[in-house]
């Protein structure tokens, strides 16, 4: 694995005119941003681009691509974006492609370095490198390429009100509205509209609350049961792990999200100085600081859970 500069990353893309670009399984606006908006740079050099997704694209990004633009290509240079660990490609797109990515442009500090090639940079939102990443290639930007980005900064930083967010997220997500990024309509989309269901899911899954630790920790669940009743997807969830982070004197939570395999996938939200990303990296997974998952089993949930709980209570304990 080399650790490689955005000059060399900016190298690579140009090197090859066959690409197939990797999002992370369980699609949101950052991976799908970064995805689309390189696929569209990369198109305009007169490159053949694709992407590949192992999970249906949620309906509130269709603004961001075709159907056309989904799909296998033959021997392509393979580039994963947002991912920090390949099992991440999910269900047969990580069979077909571990240990055959080529380059990985991530901002995930938590990394496993499983590609060939890495340019890491911690930043709010995987989108911040691609912008600057299509600055220096001297790419034109058009409205698809600024919705595409506009799309993952704002989804990744809760529109701009995470604790990630700096003076150059403000400053790249102001760019990328004078390049015509609907702004307006994409706020409303990701923050302001959901399905009827999804409040009779949150109503339920606040019925699951549990706290701990003198109420500094509270554990949330949502299990396929709520979602069949609620006629809900996993895409629904968007925006619950953040729930019980929101209740006072919490300084971290924990959402256990059943997939349709029963595994659980647990999203922590942390405040400082709690570091969610620590914990989850002793648990076999990783993120950011303020946000950061991993997955349990389901053979293993209870004692799963229990080392998770004890990990909480020693970083707790600290504060």
């Amino acid at each position: 694995m080399n650790k490689i500069d955005l000059s060399q990353t900016a190298e690579l893309l140009r090197e090859h005119d066959n690409l197939l670009i990797l999002t992370h399984r369980n699609p949101d606006g950052d991976t799908l941003g970064c995805a689309f908006a390189l696929m569209n740079a990369l198109r305009s050099l007169g490159k053949e681009v694709r992407v590949i997704c192992c999970d249906e694209i949620p309906k509130k990004y269709s603004y961001m691509y075709s159907p056309d633009d989904l799909g296998e290509l033959e021997n392509p240079y393979i580039v994963a974006v947002d991912i920090a660990d390949e099992k991440l490609l999910g269900p047969g797109v990580y069979e077909k492609y571990q240990g055959k990515v080529s380059l990985c442009i991530d901002h995930h500090i938590s990394n496993k370095e499983f590609s060939e090639n890495l340019y890491l940079r911690d930043c709010a939102a995987a989108c911040e490198i691609i912008f600057d990443l299509l600055k220096l290639m001297d790419i034109p930007f058009t409205k698809q390429i600024a919705d595409c980005l506009y799309t993952g900064i704002s989804t990744d930083t809760g529109c701009f009100k995470f604790p990630n967010v700096t003076r150059d997220t403000h400053l790249i997500a102001a760019e990328l509205i004078g390049l015509g990024a609907d702004f307006t309509m994409i706020n409303r989309a990701m923050f302001e509209t959901k399905p009827r269901g999804y409040f009779q899911l949150e109503a339920q899954a606040i019925n699951t609350l549990e706290m701990y630790y003198s109420g500094r920790c509270a554990v949330m669940f949502i299990t396929q049961q709520m979602l069949r009743e609620t006629g809900t997807t996993a895409s629904d969830c968007d925006g619950l792990a953040g729930v019980p982070r929101k209740i006072e004197g919490v300084l971290i939570s924990a959402t256990f999200r059943q997939r349709t395999d029963g595994i659980y996938k647990v999203s922590l939200r942390s405040h400082a100085p709690v570091d969610a990303a620590k914990i989850c990296l002793s648990m076999g997974g990783g993120g950011h600081a303020r946000a950061a998952g991993c997955e349990i089993d389901p053979e293993h949930f209870r004692e799963g859970k229990q080392r998770l709980l004890e990990l909480i209570k020693a970083e707790l304990d600290k504060v």
